[in-house]
């Protein structure tokens, strides 16, 4: 997925026939100059459609059918030009299963105070237009997001934009499927969860395949094909002679290539958004998937190690939501932790599967023992992150719910590791190391996460309300104490709330 324009909003203006046609034109015009803004914006990701004003219940329950019947509508965009009486609203907002934002603007950003009349104020009733729609839709419980502010400020139209990523981000959830291929690794807790409660809640398709059903493709891979993707790799990466023709390790990174071009075919015949494997079932692969998983996932596919479907069907939904953003999301894991006191940061890696998109630099394929798995020294791509802000996502199954946990960080300069051959990344958990990791485990956080360069809270918040579930965040504001009193809040609010 290049590009989120393949996916559409639709701008529903809500007013009525009180007001007389002279109004009501004012009200279209002003509705079309503002769609046509967003639409041009370069802030704005999908496609903005203009739709009628709606003044009736049954003009406004119309265009909600509509919209869940389109498959490419992210969800809808509505503004209050003038006062819609919100009992209006009630059969197309308990219609409407697509997510929805309560834009809370005005079409003009001052008010005239020399020239103001009555007729501007008959016009112009977003202040209490607004407020009246989103009484109705807090008295039917809807989760939607509300944006206030003028139309033209880029800010607003920043967060718009925020939610149009998510959306889009809901919609193609709505589709994914995930292969585990093999099972979870055993005796893990964390990476188990409740697959049919995800379906319901996410919309993901999570389903086992057995490793030979992708070993028939990774056999099925010609020379030629092998031989075009090592020169692909020759030009992305640096290389040295050990690992080109005639080197010691060649052999090695052309089998690697040989399991990308067979994984890959899998999940293109499957349809597969993303993938699950573990180094406990590797079958008659000659090495663990290493460059293959972090070019896949380069490529937008979710991917969680040890069979942990949960981050790898979340990665994705972060893939699709910074589509076109600058930076990158990579399956993640806590590996150690500098507890210096000058300095306390910690070390994000794993074994192999690090996503290249967060790279700082040009990556260097290399081939290295393991230590894990039993099997032959597999290829790599080796890289280090560049300092900023960051975050980490952990989404888990609390057995009565589904739970998203967010820490952000700050991503510290590299500092060099010779000896280190994997992709890795220092960063410093906000507030601190021991309160953002005490925070974590008061939590339930995993250790694996998705870490992204471009998704902020914001994005994990909208999603985690269209979702329906439970968030939590720890950042500079987090105090233990009142995490503790959050915690317990948040169990006693979800445990009554299933019967609202």
């Amino acid at each position: 997925m290049k590009t989120l324009r393949e996916f559409e909003a639709w701008f529903v203006t809500g007013s009525q026939h009180l007001y007389g046609m002279e109004v009501l034109k004012k009200v279209e015009e002003h509705s079309i100059e503002i769609a046509k803004a967003f639409d041009a914006s370069s802030i704005i990701p999908v496609k903005i459609v203009f739709k009628p004003v709606v003044k009736t219940p049954e003009e406004i329950y119309q265009v909600c059918v509509a919209a869940n019947s389109t498959p490419n509508c992210i969800g809808i965009i509505t503004w209050m030009h003038t006062f819609s009486p919100a009992k209006m609203w009630i059969a197309g907002l308990k219609t409407l299963n697509k997510p929805i934002l309560h834009l809370h603007t005005q079409f003009n950003q001052d008010i005239p105070f020399s020239e103001i009349d009555m007729d501007f104020m008959n016009l112009n009733q977003s202040a209490h237009g607004g407020r009246e729609y989103g009484f109705m839709m807090t008295r039917m419980r809807l989760e939607r997001k509300v944006v206030v502010g003028h139309w033209q400020d880029k800010e607003v139209q920043k967060r718009i934009g925020v939610w149009m990523r998510v959306a889009s981000a809901w919609l193609d959830a709505q589709s994914v499927k995930i292969a585990r291929i093999g099972d979870n690794m055993r005796q893990v807790a964390v990476t188990e969860g409740d697959k049919v409660e995800a379906q319901l809640k996410f919309g993901w398709s999570v389903n086992t395949y057995g490793l030979e059903d992708v070993l028939q493709h990774v056999n099925a891979a010609t020379e030629i094909e092998i031989d075009a993707l090592v020169a692909k790799y020759e030009s992305q990466y640096q290389m040295d002679a050990s690992y080109r023709k005639g080197g010691a390790n060649f052999k090695a990174v052309r089998e690697a290539a040989r399991i990308e071009i067979g994984l890959r075919s899998f999940l293109e015949e499957g349809g597969f958004s993303g993938f699950t494997d573990t180094f406990e079932n590797l079958g008659s692969l000659i090495q663990l998937p290493g460059i293959a998983v972090q070019r896949l996932m380069k490529d937008g596919y979710g991917f969680g190690a040890e069979g942990d479907w949960k981050t790898a069907a979340m990665l994705r939904a972060m893939k699709v939501m910074a589509v076109g953003l600058p930076g990158g999301n990579s399956f993640m894991e806590d590996y150690t932790y500098h507890f210096n006191p000058t300095r306390m940061f910690e070390l994000g890696a794993h074994m192999l599967e690090i996503c290249e998109s967060i790279a700082d630099g040009k990556p260097s394929l290399e081939v290295h023992p393991l230590g894990i798995g039993g099997k032959a020294d597999p290829a790599r791509l080796c890289f280090n992150v560049a300092a900023g802000p960051a975050i980490n996502v952990s989404l888990l199954d609390m057995g009565s719910r589904f739970r998203l946990l967010v820490n952000k960080v700050d991503v510290i300069n590299p500092i060099e590791m010779p000896k280190l051959p994997v992709a890795r990344v220092l960063w410093a958990p906000q507030p601190n190391l021991k309160i953002a990791s005490a925070a974590w485990i008061y939590a339930g956080g995993a250790h694996h996460s998705c870490f992204s360069q471009n998704i902020t809270t914001e994005y994990i918040t909208d999603f985690a309300e269209m979702a329906g579930i439970e968030i939590v965040i720890i950042d500079k504001e987090t105090k233990i104490n009142e995490l503790k009193k959050e915690l317990r809040w948040n169990d006693m609010y979800y445990h009554l709330a299933k019967g609202l």
